[in-house]
């Protein structure tokens, strides 16, 4: 006969053998499928790919870079690649990291897209993922405004927004680049060349994000004579890039986006969250007297800094830590004394 053993309700039960559990990566990535009400399209149906990186424990920062970038913002243990933002990996670290990529950004949707679009497709994916509010928003370039489109529709969900390198609305000559651009696609198409025409597209995107004197100091070599005709020592630069660019970005994402860009504008009150604005004197897409504007008019802190860069409007990719000291104040910065 066996004898029972009776155990107390507190007592504790071991285990014939333990099992170990295994450690949750560090780095997730996940789809779900959504309806979007977009602004000027209507109901759409759109597939959301999301990104997180590091504890969930941890406050939670969403970060979104340019039309060009994706959910990947930096690599980890378990997604080894380089990120978009690798150079401010380390920022992050305390931070559980949010991303997506943008909506149109797979060429499927062939709709006008809007900022406020983008805005409400993050708060989508933060609600799959159960992030009720973020401690902070970084956008940079096309980010810095869906930043602000989400900081106007959202200003329960952030507890404070990081804008570099964006404004409120886009400035006459930048949108006047952006419609040179698309019309260089146009042509292209006709030519039955577009992937051509999309590399070309993005070599006058790139002349606009950097500046003259960078140039200066990169290419000043005289022209050289290939098969009869001048060719400045900038154009290989320029061809490489734009022919990466068009080989990995579907026409339509990229005519799309360009479209929400110039689409973007909202009124500087009806941000109504602490803000950190970076600027760059030399950036000709978003000219530094609009961030100056956007400052002035936001219904909250604010906190301006108006750095110089020979890299203009790339500036946010090219100098690591001048961002990186940006970031570490607008972090420590408590919320009601941002200004």
């Amino acid at each position: 006969m066996t004898a029972a053993i009776a155990l107390s309700p507190s007592s504790p039960v071991a285990p014939a053998f333990a099992v170990p559990r295994a450690p949750l990566p560090d780095a997730r990535r996940g789809a779900f499928d959504a309806v979007l009400d977009l602004r000027h399209a209507g109901l759409r149906c759109v597939r959301l790919q999301w990104e997180v990186r590091g504890d969930r424990a941890r406050p939670a920062v969403a970060v979104l870079g340019g039309i060009s970038a994706d959910a990947h913002v930096a690599s980890s243990a378990h997604l080894p690649a380089p990120g978009w933002w690798e150079s401010q990996r380390e920022t992050f670290a305390d931070h559980c990291c949010v991303s997506f990529d943008w909506i149109g950004a797979d060429g499927t949707l062939d709709a006008p897209i809007d900022t406020a679009d983008q805005a409400r497709a993050l708060a989508l994916v933060l609600d799959h993922l159960g992030i009720a509010r973020l401690d902070a928003l970084v956008g940079c370039s096309y980010g810095a405004m869906v930043g602000l489109a989400f900081a106007t529709a959202f200003p329960e969900r952030v507890g404070r927004l990081v804008a570099i390198a964006g404004a409120h609305r886009p400035h006459p000559f930048a949108s006047a680049w952006r419609a040179l651009q698309r019309n260089v696609v146009a042509l292209g198409q006709l030519q039955c060349d577009e992937t051509h025409g999309l590399s070309l597209a993005r070599q006058l995107a790139l002349l606009s994000y950097r500046t003259p004197e960078e140039f200066d100091e990169r290419f000043d070599a005289p022209a050289t004579l290939q098969a009869g005709a001048a060719r400045c020592a900038s154009e290989d630069w320029l061809a490489h890039h734009g022919a990466e660019y068009a080989h990995r970005t579907p026409t339509t994402a990229f005519l799309r986006l360009s479209e929400s860009i110039d689409l973007h504008r909202l009124d500087p009150a009806d941000v109504r969250v602490p803000t950190t604005l970076v600027a760059f004197a030399e950036d000709r897409l978003v000219p530094i007297d609009d961030v100056r504007a956007l400052a002035a008019g936001i219904a909250a802190p604010v906190r301006l800094h108006a750095l110089h860069s020979r890299y203009g409007h790339d500036a946010f990719l090219k100098e690591p830590d001048a961002i990186a000291a940006c970031l570490r104040l607008a972090f420590d910065a408590p919320r009601e004394v941002c200004a």
